[in-house]
C-alpha cells in the first residue's frame, strides 16, 4: 500500500481525512506528521523513541511478569503516546474544513469532507478514552505497589 507521503509538503493537497485516520492508526510512530510536513519534521521524528521504549517496556512485562520495575516505567509511555495519537487525530477531524484548507491546502478551493473525519473522531474518542483510562489505572496500581513494597514492614 503506498501513501501520498510527499517530501515537499508545498507541492500536492493534503487529505484531513487521511491525517485523522494515519494519526490514528500510525500516530504513534509520528506518519501523520510526515504526511502533513514531510520527512524532515523534527518532531515526527520524535514520536519514535518513546514509542519504542513503551514497546521494550511491554515486551519486557510479557516476558518478566508485574514484578519488572523497568516495565513499571516503559508501559505508561506506550499509553501515553496511543492517547497523544488519538488526541491528534481528534483534532484533524474536528478541523473546519475551511481552516484545514487555509493550513494545508493554501490557495484551493474548500473541499467537504464528509463522514471519514467523523468517524475517525469517534474511532479516536473510544481507543483514546479506554488506553488513557487504563494507562492511568496501570500507573497507580503500580506506583501504590511501589509505595507497599518500600515501606517498612509492621512489627506484630
Amino acid at each position: 500500500m503506498n501513501l501520498p507521503i510527499p517530501t515537499n509538503p508545498g507541492t500536492s493537497s493534503r487529505s484531513k481525512t487521511l491525517a485523522a485516520w494515519l494519526a490514528l492508526l500510525l500516530g504513534t510512530l509520528g506518519a501523520h506528521r510526515f504526511y502533513l510536513h514531510g520527512w524532515q519534521d523534527r518532531v515526527g521524528w520524535l514520536h519514535l523513541p518513546p514509542t519504542l521504549l513503551g514497546l521494550y517496556g511491554l515486551r519486557r512485562f510479557r516476558e518478566l511478569g508485574q514484578d519488572d520495575h523497568l516495565a513499571w516505567l516503559l508501559v505508561p509511555l506506550l499509553g501515553l503516546m496511543i492517547s497523544a495519537a488519538m488526541i491528534t487525530g481528534i483534532v484533524h477531524a474536528l478541523t473546519p474544513d475551511e481552516k484545514w484548507d487555509a493550513r494545508h491546502n493554501p490557495g484551493r478551493t474548500v473541499t467537504a469532507t464528509g463522514w471519514g473525519p467523523v468517524l475517525a473522531a469517534i474511532a479516536g474518542l473510544l481507543v483514546g478514552g479506554a488506553v488513557l483510562t487504563g494507562t492511568i489505572a496501570y500507573s497507580g496500581q503500580m506506583f501504590f505497589q511501589w509505595q507497599l513494597e518500600s515501606a517498612p514492614a509492621a512489627r506484630p
